[in-house]
């Protein structure tokens, strides 16, 4: 074969024009636009497109006037995006919130005593020996476990007083009321009157302490949590629209999914994950695959899109172009 023969397996060529924008990034030269730079995002590909095209669906929820759930898993809360959280709470920017127990655990520890950065490289058995807790790069003392303990003890007392057996939803809303924080999620949850679920509640220091709060002082009390899944179900089939912000996956996103099922699918939904779909786990599965389940509806406009990154980074920027 000569090179004649070979060229066309080099470069083949191509027929037409494709009918799509052009790749192009910011321009950074003159004075910085961070609204130019986001839109720029639209057409600097990979996962820059698709946050832009996440920031066009979150849009379009608010101006559906869709019901918004935002869904989190407890690193979100152990991180600075806390304050993010309790931003869109406090501004009326979220409806529902759907998160898991060690969301509420950390969100009260903050309240008073805060988590310290660390290094993701440390010596483990060292730390434990200083009863220092490590999350990533982020240390949290033990300390603040013993406080939290006491004040749930407290709490308890309060809480099961003339009703002993409760949902997760009025435990959330309880504790928020108790707490003096304005950049607390469950303080302005209960403010603005959003339910926040949380159907593993013992799955953290909570359930911990409850365990030991029934085992000592009142074997009687409970969480019941269907009455909160009849609640999620029966506000889903009343809203006209439904919009769901995904951040992280677990427990949280696959109750926002799965209680909009019964209203035939979410309309609008945006995940931010790192989880992988090869494994065939429900972190990992795209929009898509919800889709085959009837958890999310096909549009023929685009209405879901997957951002695989890692929250801390783009979470802000989906919060500061969508909603302000």
């Amino acid at each position: 074969m000569d090179a004649d023969e070979t060229r066309d397996n080099v470069v083949p060529g191509s027929d037409e024009e494709l009918d799509t924008p052009d790749v192009r990034g910011y321009d950074f030269r003159g004075e910085f636009d961070f609204e130019a730079m986001m839109d720029a995002y639209a057409t600097t590909g990979f996962q820059a497109t698709q946050l832009a095209e996440a920031i066009d669906i979150t849009e379009r929820m608010q101006e559906e006037d869709a019901k918004i759930y935002l869904t989190f898993t407890s690193n979100i809360i152990s991180s600075g995006l806390r304050e993010t959280v309790a931003y869109l709470i406090r501004e009326g920017y979220v409806d529902v919130v759907i998160t898991t127990s060690g969301s509420l655990t950390e969100d009260v520890i903050k309240t008073a005593k805060p988590f310290k950065m660390g290094e993701w490289e440390a010596d483990e058995a060292q730390l434990r020996e200083q009863g220092i807790n490590r999350l990533g790069n982020i240390f949290v003392p033990s300390d603040r476990y013993v406080w939290l303990e006491e004040y749930l003890y407290d709490f308890f007392d309060d809480f099961f007083a003339e009703e002993k057996i409760r949902t997760p939803t009025e435990f959330a809303r309880e504790l928020g009321e108790t707490l003096d924080d304005e950049d607390s999620v469950l303080k302005q949850a209960a403010d603005n009157d959003v339910p926040v679920y949380c159907p593993a509640l013992t799955d953290a220091e909570v359930g911990n302490f409850l365990y030991y709060y029934r085992q000592a002082y009142d074997s009687e009390v409970g969480i019941e949590i269907l009455d909160d899944y009849d609640s999620l179900i029966e506000d889903g089939l009343l809203a006209d629209q439904t919009g769901l912000i995904a951040v992280g996956a677990g427990v949280p996103k696959h109750h926002a999914i799965m209680t909009n099922l019964f209203r035939g699918g979410a309309d609008h939904v945006v995940y931010i994950s790192t989880g992988m779909e090869g494994d065939g786990s429900l972190s990992g599965a795209p929009p898509s695959e919800a889709v085959s389940w009837g958890k999310i509806k096909e549009d023929e406009e685009t209405n879901y899109t997957l951002v695989e990154a890692e929250a801390t980074l783009v979470f802000p920027l989906l919060v500061a172009s969508a909603f302000n």
